[in-house]
């Protein structure tokens, strides 16, 4: 049976339905002409010429269409690879606003299209397909909770990692948006003081062809296909429930128990790869609008993963935006991180006044929402930490690498110490910015964990078979005079202390802490330092093995973050005479001296508002300190394990972080 297309509209974008049909459109600069292709349950594809272009916008209504259907199109136009045109009707393609795809890429030759010449085999038996998606919700009351900057506690947490082996979720529900949102992970969150859910992509993302050869997978999700759907590996599969909505369900669950939901998004490159890579989308749609390319017309890789998305072009500007909005308006999330976030404001040298850049600041909705750049990638002056306008915080790995060299290298002074304790002022301290701009952080995905940070000197990532070439080389981590996790019970000491004492000084910094999921149960991935490609028990939270007294330790710090003002200062702090925020003492509660400052690391202690005093002991001996038990009492979670009294007076451990009140 024939139908035919009528106009329809050229915006919005993608499919959409209206109760009567579907309207399709699409964006292409270059195309000659654009087919929509439609296919039935066994495959059957049905092409219908777009009927109609509104400058460059293809577009068309399908009457009687439903949601369900699977679609892609065929887009004509020229094949001049060196011009960046890479039009081949014999690929099908997704559309790039797709909120549902039936399926995977496989690593299939019919989906290549690297040579001089186009590939004429036809690639639709292989490719996925689009699928019209029109679900309403029933969002009930919900509400943002709106935590306060100052008051945020971050969590960055991998879906399915996070509750897959967990004893207490039923399951078939560990590993799903509904595992996450379980009962019992909402009041683990709530319990560990968490204010703010970071999650590693959730947009639909699909494995590497090399990958896929080795028999591995693309774990992380960084390898993003359609931006605007939701990762179905995710869902439960329950009757009556989509990933669309099992994924608001889980929104709608933590809001009301006051979390955040913070999505890790990737707006720097697709899955597209370089020129030897799959063409599944933009790149057979409006190649060189939507990509940096060189002036050979190959791809300029600024991403490290074969391409970067140009987002200063009107459409780029608009499809990041749609984006964003879709997963802000649709799903409510409260913000986004930018994984290599400099592609924001790439023009193509980076500017923070980009027109992206100046959209999210400006925009009435987005610009509320948390903000937080990876700032940098591998195009040219790629590394921005501090660049970034207000309202965006940003990813702070100077703090990270400060505190690491601090406690496990000791060659980190006092000065530079202090200076990321106090939200790395001299980097962000500008243009109106605060405090909380610095994300600061010890671990995240990528890298040791806590625990393989004080277990291994050396990365152990053979399993991801490149022959351990990948990962970082330079991880500041310090094995403690025994590599790997099992060693000598004196060994293990000495790595409880540093652990401890590394998420002290995160959680009693300045600025906003996150926390990678796991450090708190004591969870390791056996020296794997870029376990991407890893979804196994390797990259799973271990809760059978979990340490619940290292757990309790974190509980406790954000409780006693929460107790001090100055930690949730919204403004820089001051100090010296008078300064009710911080002061900066020596172990015998005497101010600073610049002579102080310079010398070798010995004991620092902060007083902060006047009321909580911080002791920091890098030195590997206890150190007596002119504190008095009759003034001072020790603040939980710490104990006689971290500050003894001796005479009544108080003794710091060796390479230990501890808080003493002030008594009334």
């Amino acid at each position: 049976m024939t139908i035919a297309l009528t106009a329809g509209k050229p915006y919005p974008f993608g499919s959409h339905y209206d109760g009567d049909g579907v309207n399709f459109a699409l964006y292409s600069a270059d195309a000659e002409r654009v087919e929509l292709c439609l296919f039935d349950d066994e495959d059957n594809e049905l092409r219908y010429s777009l009927p109609s272009r509104s400058g460059n916008v293809w577009h068309g209504y399908l009457p009687n269409g439903l949601p369900g259907q699977r679609y892609g199109y065929r887009v004509h136009g020229p094949w001049q690879p060196e011009r960046g045109l890479r039009f081949n009707p014999q690929k099908l393609v997704i559309d790039p606003y797709s909120r549902g795809v039936d399926g995977k890429a496989p690593d299939a030759p019919e989906l290549l299209d690297e040579g001089a010449w186009p590939n004429e085999q036809d690639s639709a038996p292989f490719a996925p397909k689009s699928i019209v998606i029109d679900e309403p919700y029933d969002w009930q009351d919900d509400r943002s909770p709106r935590v306060a900057w100052r008051d945020t506690v971050i969590y960055e947490a991998h879906v399915r990692g996070l509750t897959k082996t967990h004893p207490a979720i039923p399951a078939v529900l560990r590993g799903t948006y509904a595992g996450l949102s379980h009962p019992v992970m909402v009041n683990y969150l709530i319990t560990l003081g968490i204010t703010t859910l970071e999650l590693m992509p959730v947009q639909l993302h699909i494995d590497e062809p090399r990958l896929q050869r080795m028999g591995l997978v693309n774990y992380w999700g960084y390898n993003v296909l359609a931006p605007f759907a939701v990762e179905p590996r995710y869902w439960s599969q329950r009757p009556d429930s989509t990933p669309l909505s099992e994924f608001r369900d889980m929104v709608k669950t933590l809001h009301r128990a006051g979390i955040e939901v913070i999505l890790d998004v990737v707006l720097n490159h697709t899955a597209e790869l370089d020129e030897s890579g799959p063409t599944l989308s933009l790149r057979g749609i409006d190649n060189r609008t939507y990509y940096w390319l060189e002036e050979n017309g190959r791809y300029a890789n600024w991403s490290g993963c074969g391409n970067s998305l140009r987002l200063n072009a009107p459409v780029g500007l608009q499809y990041a935006l749609d984006c964003l909005r879709f997963w802000a308006t649709e799903c409510r999330v409260d913000g986004f991180r930018f994984d290599l976030g400099c592609a924001l404001g790439r023009e193509p040298e980076f500017s923070p006044s980009s027109p992206l850049m100046v959209a999210l600041q400006n925009d009435p909705q987005l610009s509320k929402l948390k903000l937080i750049a990876e700032p940098w990638d591998l195009g040219p002056g790629g590394y921005r930490l501090g660049d970034f306008p207000a309202p965006f915080a940003e990813w702070n790995d100077r703090f990270r690498d400060a505190m690491r060299r601090f406690w496990l290298e000791g060659d980190v002074g006092l000065g530079e110490f202090a200076r990321r304790l106090a939200a790395s002022s001299d980097l962000f301290d500008k243009n109106g910015r605060r405090p909380y701009a610095s994300i600061n952080h010890i671990t995240a995905h990528d890298g040791f964990t806590l625990k393989d940070l004080v277990s291994f000197d050396r990365k152990h990532n053979r399993l991801n078979g490149e022959e351990n070439r990948d990962g970082h080389g330079d991880n500041h981590s310090n094995n403690h005079g025994y590599e790997g996790l099992d060693a000598p019970a004196d060994v293990l000491l000495l790595r409880e202390r540093s652990s401890r004492s590394l998420l002290a000084t995160l959680l009693l910094s300045q600025g906003t802490p996150q926390i990678l999921a796991g450090d708190e149960l004591g969870n390791a991935q056996w020296g794997n330092n870029n376990a991407y490609c890893q979804d196994s028990p390797l990259t799973w939270l271990n809760w059978l093995s979990a340490d619940e007294s290292l757990t309790d330790f974190v509980s406790g710090l954000i409780s006693l973050r929460r107790k001090i003002p100055a930690l949730a200062a919204p403004n820089w702090w001051k100090s010296g005479d008078g300064a009710t925020d911080v002061q900066w003492l020596t172990a015998e509660a005497e101010p600073m001296t610049p002579e102080r400052w310079e010398s070798p690391p010995g004991v620092l202690l902060m007083l902060f508002s006047n009321e909580w005093l911080a002791v920091v002991n890098p030195c590997d001996t206890p150190q007596r300190l002119g504190l008095s038990e009759a003034q001072w009492s020790i603040a939980e979670p710490f104990s006689l394990g971290d500050i003894e009294v001796q005479n009544q007076r108080y003794v710091a451990q060796p390479r230990s972080v501890s808080v003493l009140q002030k008594k009334t």
